[in-house]
């Protein structure tokens, strides 16, 4: 005689009380830890836009954040204003760097209105506008914060990504690469956004020319460039309006 343990109704039973059991366990820590979460997010998309304007703690190489204990300091410190750009209309929003770009992105592709936050620094007696940008790599997401002055020349950047090629794709957030876009130039002097292209063999290896709306690629990372082109293109052209206001 079988033991009760050993049926097929017994194995049901067990199967169906143990997924409710891990369910709620795991439901009851996603509530839990999500204030931890969405204040660690927040935290870091303050230390993205900061780098991107120069308040880091880099050293020769490598790039390093504000350490997480003074992020909100900073952040209060340098960035004197934050706006939504959404069509003709502009307004002061205090909580502009919580938006979600990539929700932003997929209400746009539905018809909607997209809302642009923009980040206006000060610092060393200069105006930095920071605009945050989102596209696709070679396997997921890539993103950035992009740093510019009032003529649409890049500051500063920074650049991130979900799951690019360790050694390849990957190298978009080391400093050799995100340093080649300072000085870039993202409009023509006719006034036209031009974006900058990741190109492969631009003739400008050390990066000397800044009115060429070229980079140096990544060797081996060719799709990833591409993604950071589009994302570029894309998503900083919606700002160009704006400059252009600027100097009306």
């Amino acid at each position: 005689m079988s033991k009760r343990t050993d049926s097929n109704v017994y194995t049901i039973i067990f199967t169906i009380v143990m997924v409710v059991v891990v369910g709620s366990i795991l439901a009851f820590l996603a509530s839990s830890l999500k204030p931890n979460i969405d204040e660690n997010k927040r935290i870091e998309k303050q230390q993205n836009i900061l780098y991107a304007m120069g308040v880091n703690e880099n050293d020769d190489s490598s790039a390093n954040f504000v350490s997480t204990d003074v992020a909100g300091t900073e952040f209060a410190k340098y960035i004197k204003k934050q706006i939504v750009i959404q069509g003709d209309k502009i307004s002061e929003n205090d909580k502009a760097y919580l938006i979600d770009v990539k929700k932003e992105q997929a209400s746009a592709k539905a018809g909607n209105q997209r809302r642009l936050p923009l980040f206006i620094g000060e610092k060393d007696g200069k105006t930095f506008y920071v605009a945050p940008i989102r596209g696709k790599g070679l396997w997921d997401a890539i993103w950035g914060y992009v740093a510019m002055d009032e003529n649409m020349i890049v500051q500063g950047a920074y650049f991130d990504h979900k799951g690019e090629t360790p050694g390849l794709g990957a190298n978009i957030k080391q400093r050799f690469f995100m340093d080649d876009f300072t000085g870039e130039h993202l409009m023509s002097k006719s006034g036209n956004f031009k974006g900058i292209t990741v190109k492969k063999g631009n003739n400008d290896p050390k990066n000397e020319d800044k009115t060429d709306y070229e980079v140096d690629a990544i060797a081996g990372a060719t799709i990833t460039g591409d993604g950071v082109t589009a994302m570029i293109k894309s998503d900083l052209a919606l700002y160009a309006p704006y400059f252009k206001s600027l100097k009306k």
